[in-house]
Parts: structure tokens; sequence; C-alpha cells
């Protein structure tokens, strides 16, 4: 391995994200938080006279490509160290006085998961809720991908970046040289985020509010301004435009790209999009279906609730426009299995993907047709190409590990003695990238009452889940490290 160029390349990603902390500092001297700006200047000083030292150091003996093995180990080593050095403005400011909830926090920003520790999110200084949205963003297309688009200047290819990064089986590249396709995604990004921040503006939300909720929106990580989160503002025009966002942010991004190509045929036969507006939409029905039966009063309600509840949990956002604990049962069932299914490949979602359900439902079918005809020939096709045996092997492994991940973080914080509901939903939350769950972690509570123990196994359980749980894991495997 090429220890070197990993933690070459690894302080270029913190010299950038500090760069971002320029972000919430301005935002702290507009509204004179004059401890955040002091906060957030020491860490910035701090990272960029360090990570430029080391960047110096290691320069001389970088390498021009990068083998898996080191994509592996850098991936997993920056997402934790970019949490590490995102949680100091936190702990230093005093708006999260323990750096295990600061470190819980911006873990849970940058892998987007949206789960929370803060009691009182309208209590905490202007300039941290913005620092603590734009981990959202800058974690939802991935600061590895956007090191990607970086990387060309300094001679290396990035492709297994890519590959131990991107929240997928596959990947896509829509250009011949990844640090384009890194680019065009992050322009992607970019352009739906604007539109958003928009139309949100159009709504009544201030631009600090526009801002923070569209990172939210777009990254699929949920975090809000406001205590009651999105229900703060009562809107069903902002209701319909997050959830529209949300569900454009489930899909993956490279069918973003050849829809604004003009290449439509490619996007209309994609199996993992027919299959997510499937759900989803299926998902909706049944929850207006129910909602407006046996809780509210009209269809519409039903409609605006239920389709914004589906979608903020299908794409594991986390955002909230109602307690839905006091929904009826077949209504909480719904949002239960959804909290299993999770975005498109490609998508800023988390969850075990569309793509990977969708391959192993096909592939029983194909097992139901052996038993028939035993000596038959059957091909598993996805969006008209077939998909070979190896990758379904490894879904098949990927959806064992996950299911086994979930259980065995549920076991260990079940050790608080904590009920069976809330401990599975926190385990499944954390590593789908959800957020809310059911029990005492429920749209309307936090994560707060768990021990500083819980709260570190929980946020290793987020950066599993963020980095598709092989990424981490097999970094603990004794064959990773023999030469």
């Amino acid at each position: 391995m090429h220890i070197k160029t990993v933690i070459n390349i690894i302080s270029v990603l913190l010299i950038v994200v500090a760069l971002f902390m320029i972000f919430p500092a301005l935002w702290a001297l507009y509204y004179k938080e004059y401890g955040c700006f002091y906060s957030f200047n020491i860490t910035i000083i701090m990272t960029l006279a360090l990570s430029l030292i080391v960047f110096f150091i290691t320069k001389s003996d970088m390498k021009k490509s990068l083998s898996t093995r080191d994509g592996f180990l850098l991936v997993s080593a920056s997402w934790l160290l970019v949490s590490v050095d995102g949680a100091i403005p936190f702990y230093i400011s005093g708006a999260i006085p323990s750096f295990t909830d600061a470190f819980f926090e911006t873990m849970s920003g940058f892998t987007t998961t949206g789960a929370s520790i803060l009691t009182n999110i309208e209590g905490l200084p202007k300039s941290m809720l913005f620092w603590r949205s734009l981990t959202h963003w800058l974690g939802g297309m991935g600061i590895v991908v956007l090191t990607v688009a970086i990387l060309p200047l300094l001679g290396i290819g990035g492709l297994q970046l890519i590959k131990a990064e991107a929240p997928g089986p596959t990947v896509d590249k829509i250009t011949p040289r990844i640090g384009e396709t890194a680019k065009l995604l992050w322009f992607i990004y970019v352009g739906f985020s604007a539109l958003e921040t928009i139309l949100l503006l159009l709504g009544g939300m201030n631009l600090f509010d526009a801002l923070t909720h569209t990172f939210g929106t777009m990254a699929t990580g949920g975090f809000s301004t406001k205590n009651a989160s999105i229900a703060h503002f009562n809107s069903v025009y902002i209701d319909y435009v997050i959830t529209i966002f949300m569900v454009l942010a489930g899909i993956n991004f490279t069918l973003h790209y050849r829809l604004l190509t003009g290449n439509f045929k490619s996007v209309l036969k994609d199996s993992e999009l027919k299959v997510y507006l499937f759900i989803f939409f299926t998902a909706t029905i049944l929850l207006t279906y129910d909602l407006a039966k046996n809780h509210f009063s009209d269809i519409w309600s039903g409609l605006r609730y239920g389709s914004f509840q589906a979608a903020t949990i299908l794409t594991t956002t986390g955002y909230a426009t109602y307690d839905y604990e006091k929904w009826p049962a077949m209504s909480r069932t719904v949002l239960f299995l959804l909290m299993f299914i999770g975005g498109c490949s490609g998508s800023t979602g988390g969850g075990i993907k569309i793509i990977r359900i969708y391959t192993l439902f096909k592939q029983a079918l194909i097992e139901m047709k052996y038993l028939i005809r035993p000596k038959g020939i059957f091909t598993l096709r996805l969006s008209g190409n077939v998909v070979k045996k190896d990758i379904v092997y490894a879904i098949s492994g990927f959806f064992f590990l996950y299911i086994a991940i979930v259980l065995a973080v549920a076991l260990i914080i079940s050790l608080e003695d904590i009920d069976i509901v809330t401990s599975l939903s926190s385990a499944l939350a954390t590593v789908g990238n959800i957020g809310p769950g059911f029990g005492r972690i429920g749209p309307t509570e936090n994560y707060a009452f768990y021990s500083d123990f819980s709260k570190w196994v929980l946020s290793f359980a987020m950066m599993i889940g963020r980095l598709e749980i092989y990424t981490v894991l097999v970094i603990f495997t004794p064959h990773f490290w023999k030469k």
C-alpha cells in the first residue's frame, strides 16, 4: 500500500473542509456570534497549518495511481478524520460541550444520517446550525468525490476512491475521465441545490433557512434549524417542494445527467428508477388512503403528509412534518418497511438501495424457475443488461452483512436496557443513514439519552452504512494488511 500517498490525499481533503468552514464563519460575523467566529477561525488555522505541513512532507513520495486497498483505507480514514475535524468548532465554542456529542452530531452530518443529540436545536448559534447543515451537503455527494475532482491537478487517478465510496454495487462513469465525472456530478448537485433554494425563498423562507434546508434535502440528511423540523413552517407549498427534491435526490445522479443531455431512452428503460418510483407512489397511495380514512378528515391532508413521509423515509432524509408515531398501525408499518429499502444507487440516499433489493428479488424468481426446470438456463437482466453472477454474490453478501450489523448494533445498545423497538430502530436508522426511527428516537425525539459508549457505537454504524459496509469492514480483515 502507498501509505504516504493516502496521507497526502487526506491532507488535501482536510484543506477542502477547512476552506468550507469559512462560510459558517461569515455567518457568525453576520449574526455577531464572535465566540463562534473565533472557534471557526482557530479550527481553520489549525487544520490548514497541519494539513499543509503534512501535504508538503508527503508530496515527494506520492504515487500516480492508487490500488483498491489504498482507496478503501483512504475513504474510511478520511471520513473518520473529517468528522473529528468538523466536531472541533462545536466543542471549543461550547455549543456542544461534550466531544462525544459533537463527534456524533458531525458524523451524523457528514454521513447524511440526520440523527441528533440536540434537545433544543433553535438554542444553538446560527453559524453552528449552518455548519451542521453544511456537513450534510458536503457528505451528500461525497467529500471524497469532491476531492476526486481535484486529484487530476495533483496528477492522481481517482477511480479507486469512487469505487470505495460510491453508494451502490457498481460505478457509472458518464465521461471517460473519472475526474470529469466527479465534476459533472457536483455541478448537477449544485444546480439542484440552487433551484431548491430559490423555490424555498419563494415559499417565504429566509435565505438562511432556505440554504440549510436545501442542504438537508439534496444530501438526504434531514438536519433542520427548527425544533419541529419542516412542520415549523406549516406550509403546503414548502412541504411539496421538499418532497419533490427529496425524490429527485434519491435518484441516481447519472440519470439526471442523461436526462439533462437528452438521453431520454436510457432513463426510461432504467429498471431501478422504475422500481424506485413504483415503491414511492405505492407507499404514498397506501399512506394517503390510511391517513384519510383513519386519521385526517380529508384526502388532501393524507396526500400532503403521506407523500412527504414516504419520501423522507424511502430516501433516508429524515425530515418530519408530523409525528408519525401517532398514525394508524398500517401507516407506521409502511414507514417501517421503507426503512429497509433506501434510495437508488448513485444517489445521496442511504439504506440497502433499490438496485440490490430488486436484484435479489429477480434472483429469487430465477431460483424458483430452477425448481421447476432444473436444467433450464435463465439470465438475470436489469435495464436490458445481463447481471453477472459475481455481482449477485456481492449483493447477497452485502445484504447478509447489512442485516447482521443492524442486529449486532441493536444487541450492543440494548445492554443499556433500551426497549427492543428503540434499539432495533436506532440500529436500522443509523446503519441505513435515516436518522429518526420509532420508540424513543421518534420524529419528535432524539439520541441524547444514550450513553457515550452507545453514541460511539452508533457513530461507527453511521460510517459503516454510509461507506457501504464492505469499505470499512474489509480494513479489519487480516488479508487486507498482507502484502
